[in-house]
């Protein structure tokens, strides 16, 4: 399928209406990006090109400012919650969660393969102490694919379920808020910080909190 600059306009980039989407969860993974991005390779390069290029990496490169972290920002139920791209090893399509008969009712919802590995499938909604109404909020939120995020920190391996993943953003100390003192969500509980982003109050995941919880639920 030829697609021109798809991924700008159904893309990951774009609204997420690509049907591939569900196959290859990134636009990275298409042939079609593939093979636009040969293209973007192998054309001629023009004597200006070649001046806008030298131009551009002669600059001197930008120094982070100081505190700058990556995260990735997702969606559980109506929660919009960014987790540190240090505690991310990968994101994956949705595969099946087979249950385990010891752990019912609890964080654990079974085990999943990812690369013929079995990981222990957690639900952030109910680790995270999300309400019902939390839930419920899920059908007003805009729709797209849902995913598995692959985390990890020291031996510690999980999966957990995102109904909405929207990218890797970069975000600036002056960009964080502290968390207000009478927030009373469970979710806030297990933040360290809060970013405004699009008209959204995105929870900034305390890693160390985080994979506490998660131990405590796997014991």
């Amino acid at each position: 399928m030829k697609s021109g600059d798809c991924w700008n306009r159904i893309g990951v980039r774009g609204d997420g209406s690509c049907p591939e989407l569900e196959r290859h969860v990134h636009c990275h993974n298409c042939a079609v990006y593939s093979a636009g991005a040969q293209s973007l390779l192998d054309r001629p390069i023009s004597s200006t090109d070649l001046v806008e290029s030298t131009r551009h990496f002669a600059r001197p490169k930008d120094a982070d400012e100081p505190g700058t972290q990556t995260v990735l920002i997702f969606r559980v139920a109506s929660e919009w919650l960014a987790l540190p791209m240090s505690v991310l090893a990968e994101i994956v399509g949705v595969r099946a969660v087979h249950s385990l008969p010891h752990k019912r009712g609890g964080a654990v919802l079974g085990v999943t393969n990812v690369r013929g590995e079995l990981l222990v499938c957690v639900s952030l909604t109910t680790l995270l102490g999300l309400t019902e109404e939390s839930a419920a909020g899920n059908d007003q939120q805009r729709t797209s694919h849902k995913r598995l995020l692959v985390i990890r920190r020291q031996d510690v391996r999980a999966v957990c379920p995102a109904d909405d993943v929207d990218g890797i953003h970069r975000v600036h100390p002056w960009e964080l808020t502290d968390l207000p003192l009478t927030i009373g969500k469970a979710a806030a509980r297990h933040s360290s910080a809060v970013i405004m982003w699009r008209d959204h109050t995105v929870g900034l995941l305390d890693e160390k909190l985080l994979f506490t919880s998660l131990q405590r639920s796997l014991s």
